[in-house]
């Protein structure tokens, strides 16, 4: 059950940063939008829904420290991503 990513302009923005002051995730963030395209619900992304001024959307784990937070489109097979960055960043 393969799902689309949705790279809106501001997302990029945000991964063009995230990548450049964190050259050394590029692996595991490429691993982890494969495996959220290929399988949202694999256990290695820890994928959870978010409450508060964030409820609606989800998160994802790219390591330990770092979330990509997102909105699914269900009826489209489609994940619009959000965010990307630090726990505390990704949840601004």
């Amino acid at each position: 059950m393969n799902y689309t990513l949705i790279y809106t302009d501001s997302y990029i923005k945000r991964a063009r940063k995230f990548s450049k002051q964190h050259p050394e995730l590029k692996e595991q963030y490429r691993k982890a939008l494969l495996l959220l395209a290929a399988n949202p619900k694999h256990p290695s992304l820890r994928l959870h829904k978010l409450s508060g001024k964030l409820a609606g959307l989800s998160s994802v784990s790219i390591n330990a420290s770092y979330r990509i937070t997102l909105e699914f489109v269900i009826s489209e097979k489609a994940i619009l991503l959000v965010n990307v960055g630090s726990h505390d960043r990704a949840y601004k």
